[in-house]
């Protein structure tokens, strides 16, 4: 048996956010498809906002989710949700030599179909027994597919599968310095599970509120794409890096701005510290 407890009232229903979330996503990641199809790749920075996008719907997926009493089971729906959503993207990505247009959405269902089994495992074999539980880890899947596919557009500029399991040098095409097998997905990983779960563990407790968790999870995601940007100066074009690098530092300083003046806002008080001083008084 399960207990709801709800964090807080939200705005905006989950529904509504998902749909947000994913749309944003999407889009995206087709703007960033149309820059690899003309043969260009300084429109990979949309990578990232597919990224933010993603983890928007998630971080609203796991507040639905942990609202059933599993607050400690946050790092690992994030876990989940983003080896779930590797098995999707490798999948999708090997679609690219049909069509390249096809790999978003592919990852989507692959992801989604991945995530109602292992819901399906979770409720009915381990008899988690949490309502929303099957409908939360397909979204976290998905969620996992689209923000991973976003992270790794930032840094190869492509969908596809040679795009990220081969790099040229000196016109020889090479797998252990590429995005697969020099182990930069883990990275991208790693970066995404953490920015997925953290925001809703952050803010949770009696005073959370939704923009303002919504604004970290934006936050987290921008911090992702700046490291994420930085790895692509081994990938893409200079330029396509730098844009890559100048939106992700903008973005992270507006989001994190507006982050610490909802948690102004949201505090009983506040008092700005100063650091310790050597000096006895």
């Amino acid at each position: 048996m399960s207990v709801k407890v709800e964090a807080s009232h939200d705005g905006i229903p989950h529904n509504k956010v998902m749909a947000i979330g994913a749309v944003i996503s999407l889009v995206s990641l087709y703007i960033a498809i149309i820059g690899t199809v003309i043969g260009v790749d300084y429109l990979a920075f949309f990578g990232g906002i597919a990224a933010v996008g993603a983890l928007i719907w998630g971080n609203s997926t796991i507040k639905k989710l942990c609202s059933y009493g599993i607050g400690t089971g946050v790092p690992s729906a994030g876990m989940l949700a983003f080896g779930s959503g590797l098995i999707a993207l490798l999948f999708a990505s090997a679609l690219a030599g049909f069509s390249i247009w096809i790999v978003p959405v592919a990852a989507l269902v692959i992801a989604l179909i991945v995530g109602l089994f292992l819901g399906w495992i979770s409720n009915s074999v381990l008899n988690m027994k949490i309502p929303v539980m099957t409908r939360s880890i397909a979204e976290l899947a998905a969620v996992g597919a689209l923000a991973l596919m976003g992270l790794g557009v930032v840094a190869t500029g492509t969908v596809s599968f040679t795009g990220i399991a081969t790099i040229e040098i000196l016109g020889v095409s090479v797998y252990n310095a590429s995005y697969l097998g020099a182990g930069v997905i883990a990275v991208s990983f790693m970066l995404g599970a953490i920015a997925l779960q953290h925001p809703f563990n952050a803010c949770l407790g009696p005073g959370e509120k939704q923009d303002r968790t919504n604004m970290l999870a934006i936050e987290c995601g921008f911090l992702s794409m700046i490291i994420m940007a930085v790895i692509s100066f081994v990938f893409v074009s200079l330029a396509a890096a730098w844009i890559s690098f100048v939106v992700a530092i903008i973005g992270w300083a507006v989001s994190y701005v507006k982050y610490v003046a909802l948690s102004k806002r949201d505090a009983a008080a506040w008092l700005d510290a100063k650091p310790f001083s050597d000096k006895e008084e």
